[in-house]
């Protein structure tokens, strides 16, 4: 098989949400394709495409989460294949959640996994989390980057609440914030003086090397 056909075997594995697929398509890749690349063009771009399928509702929840606990079993596999300086060495420190009062989590979980999955070391501190405890979280973390995801209109206001606190504690400067969520938009980011809007999951990662390296 080619490169390219190995890693759409192992995206579509993911997307198949049967971790022994997605354990067994790793296992045919390991010899031919470095870690980092299986990973991010193979797992990831699966994860990236359930994401999708799910907003379209294609696939429901459960799907989404076998999904996800098959691409860290795959991700896991590959943990010892990694270069000790890419297994040591992290990218960035991110705390990542769902602001108060909004309940979706779903998104946001697969944020967290594909920027775990890229190298950050990632804070996934949940979802419905009071403004307070991002602030805190990210004192306590020596975090790079807050992550804030909001999917309901009335929630948006709680991304910009945790900024206004980030500032009043001195630690804006320090501290990157990215916003995203189905009613969040470039132009709200910009009004609340967010550093960046991410549309989907991948474009997360993205945005966070581009903002941390």
């Amino acid at each position: 098989m080619t490169s390219e056909e190995l890693l759409q075997e192992l995206s579509d594995a993911v997307i198949s949400c049967k971790k022994d697929a997605v354990l067994a398509a790793v296992e045919k890749a390991k010899s031919e394709i470095p870690a980092s690349e299986i990973i991010e063009k193979g797992l990831a771009a699966g994860m990236n495409e359930v994401g999708v399928l799910f907003e379209r509702g294609k696939l429901f929840l459960p799907h989404v989460m076998m999904a996800a606990d098959a691409m860290t079993a795959g991700v896991g596999l590959l943990e010892a294949d990694m270069p000790a300086g890419d297994k040591g060495k992290k990218l960035g420190v991110i705390v990542n959640g769902t602001v108060e009062g909004d309940v979706h989590d779903i998104g946001k979980s697969i944020v967290s996994t594909m920027l775990q999955s890229a190298g950050f070391e990632v804070h996934d501190i949940g979802r419905d989390v009071p403004i307070r405890n991002f602030v805190e979280k990210a004192k306590e973390t020596g975090a790079d980057m807050v992550g804030l995801s909001a999917l309901m209109t009335t929630t948006l206001p709680g991304q910009k609440e945790v900024i206004e606190l980030l500032k009043e504690g001195g630690l804006r400067e320090k501290v990157k914030v990215m916003i995203g969520g189905a009613p969040a938009t470039q132009a709200w980011a910009e009004k609340i003086g967010a550093d960046c809007y991410a549309e989907n999951a991948s474009e997360a990662v993205t945005r966070a090397k581009e903002l941390l390296l």
